[in-house]
């Protein structure tokens, strides 16, 4: 019994150094992360954000606060917008220098403690709340958390099993048959789709249900921008997953995809305030135009017309992903 053991066991090592691809990457991945995290939030995330109304000179020059560690400081020019960030709780408290005014979200936990801090400071401010109903954290954290979901779910959903059966030499035996790879990959991908559809329709209304969470703007366009976001992670996965034979590698390569949007796509926090390049470079990501067109018809009440840049952007990564994933894809386990 422990000679059949040890072989398995001795048998199991050999291929797993042997893999290179996979070896390499079990360490290089982690490095990656921790330094990649380390460089974009060295200093660490502020406790707090708060919103300057007025030209930067205006207030970088005033004691109020300023010395105050821990509290980021995000200039605005108008003030609409600025109310806007408030409500959705991307910055906790905005203020007004010259009219010694400030601006708080009642539902805010962190707006209650910059908010003391303030008045600690210079109780002379006039107190505004803003109007209408207040957006609390779940409201915002909501259509995060759904596309999340869509994430992870469409990578290795799809992804991770295509290359399990080419691994186990399924797919090398569909090529034997009538079936044509696109009509694989389109089952594969209507497949997924409809179940993360009924998957998000269930999460978001039973949320709604339990929760009463906000939906200011139409069901139809918010489920809309999941539909689409939908294929295009399904085809990011197929690409993925489009040649490579080894799970572990493939592991890597779908870590490797969704563990940057997890951090930047605004999923958790809203990057309101971070380095222009880092909103950038966002941008790149698809999670991160899902998150920002459902959240805007959710918690804004934006129709679908006017997120249509996200849309756009969405469907056009759709087309190059499906377009690589179909020039790259193998049925064989050696890539041919």
């Amino acid at each position: 019994m422990f000679k059949r053991f040890w072989a398995v066991f001795h048998a199991r090592n050999r291929e797993f150094f042997r893999d290179r691809s996979s070896f390499g990457w079990n360490f290089f991945f982690p490095f990656l992360l921790v330094f990649g995290f380390a460089f974009v939030f060295g200093n660490g995330q502020p406790m707090f954000k708060v919103g300057v109304m007025g030209e930067q000179d205006a207030y970088i020059s005033k004691p109020l606060l300023f010395d105050v560690k821990h509290i980021q400081w995000v200039p605005y020019l108008e003030q609409d917008v600025a109310v806007k960030k408030l409500r959705q709780h991307q910055i906790d408290l905005l203020v007004q220098l010259d009219r010694k005014t400030y601006w708080v979200n009642r539902s805010s936990p962190k707006g209650y403690m910059v908010e003391k801090l303030l008045l600690a400071d210079d109780p002379g401010f006039q107190r505004t709340v803003i109007d209408g109903r207040q957006v609390r954290y779940v409201d915002w954290v909501l259509p995060g958390v759904i596309g999340m979901n869509i994430m992870f779910s469409s990578l290795f959903g799809v992804g991770y099993v295509i290359v399990r059966y080419r691994k186990i030499g399924v797919l090398k035996r569909f090529k034997a048959t009538p079936l044509g790879a696109v009509e694989y990959l389109s089952a594969q991908m209507l497949s997924r789709w409809l179940i993360l559809m009924f998957v998000c329709a269930v999460i978001f209304f039973g949320c709604h249900w339990a929760l009463d969470t906000l939906m200011l703007g139409s069901y139809w366009s918010f489920f809309a921008v999941l539909a689409i976001g939908i294929f295009t992670m399904i085809s990011l996965g197929l690409v993925i997953a489009s040649r490579t034979r080894s799970e572990e590698l493939t592991g890597g390569l779908l870590n490797f995809a969704s563990w940057p949007m997890m951090g930047l796509s605004g999923v958790w926090f809203s990057l309101e305030g971070a380095p222009q390049w880092l909103q950038q470079v966002s941008q790149l990501l698809p999670l991160t135009h899902i998150v920002a067109a459902s959240r805007a018809i959710a918690v804004e009440g934006e129709t679908l017309a006017s997120q249509s840049d996200h849309v756009v952007t969405l469907m056009v990564m759709t087309v190059l992903f499906i377009g690589a994933g179909a020039a790259l894809f193998s049925w064989d386990a050696d890539g041919r």
